[in-house]
């Protein structure tokens, strides 16, 4: 193909449209966001990333840059859950009743514990999240699944956020049996806390813990191998306390982080 010199230079110098400009400058943020969270993110997140920095993008147009740049978050299967029926007269109390929207901190809480593999043996991981703002406001991790580390989580949030004077707090777990020993509950009657129990075989009771196993599982520990778990513990400390409570986005609270929802709305 033959070209003149003028022609040429006349192309280098030709201003590229608006409309080219923006979409490449939104490629860059949508890639540098992906990057950013690890890959953690899908379209819904990205695209809110945008609008916090005042670029206006429709969800529909950063989901056709993702797709074209070929970045997809770590999705969640979602799986098909049979609720075990619960006969009259049946004593557990259930307290929450999966009702996890409420008004204020230090009203209803959820815990659970999880295994986190390791080639060294697994980690147990407790935690306790605050179902207004979904932060992890206690933690705690062993080697062996006792009621010492469900305490421990406990006595850090505790320890952290403090129950309410009135003894209005609800602590809701799955009747596992770390919950239901002596000492846990010696360890609530001492701060006045209730409990609230799931129904057996029923993991949407307790949602809000069920959610955050599951988002630890598929963004950190599904690509990681482990040797030891103080590495383990190293990277789940990394996760809850400067990316999870601080940093990602949750889309039951508006799409900002849980530090970031308190600061708004506690």
């Amino acid at each position: 193909m033959k070209v003149s010199k003028s022609g040429f230079h006349e192309h280098l110098g030709r201003k590229k449209p608006n409309a080219q400009i923006e979409r490449e400058a939104l490629e860059g943020f949508a890639v540098e966001a992906f990057e950013r969270h690890k890959g953690r993110y899908g379209c819904r997140r990205i695209d809110r990333e945008p609008r916090k920095s005042a670029i206006a993008a429709s969800g529909k147009r950063v989901l056709r840059i993702m797709r074209k740049l070929g970045l997809a978050g770590k999705g969640a299967a979602r799986e098909r859950r049979i609720q075990k029926k619960v006969e009259p007269g049946d004593p557990r109390l259930n307290l929450a009743e999966r009702a996890f929207s409420v008004g204020e901190r230090n009203r209803l809480r959820a815990g659970g514990i999880a295994y986190i593999p390791a080639s060294e043996g697994r980690l147990c991981l407790a935690a306790v999240i605050d179902a207004f703002s979904r932060k992890v406001v206690g933690w705690s991790m062993s080697e062996r699944i006792t009621e010492k580390v469900a305490i421990d989580a406990m006595e850090q949030a505790v320890g952290r956020e403090g129950p309410p004077d009135d003894g209005s707090l609800v602590f809701h777990d799955d009747q596992g049996a770390q919950y239901t020993s002596r000492s846990f509950q010696r360890c609530l009657d001492s701060h006045g806390i209730v409990q609230s129990v799931s129904r057996p075989g029923t993991p949407l009771d307790n949602a809000v813990a069920e959610s955050f196993f599951k988002t630890l599982k598929r963004e950190l520990v599904k690509e990681r191998s482990y040797g030891t778990r103080d590495e383990a513990k190293q990277d789940i400390f990394k996760y809850i306390e400067l990316y999870y409570n601080r940093v990602r986005m949750h889309s039951t609270l508006g799409y900002m982080s849980p530090v970031e929802y308190e600061r708004q709305y506690a």
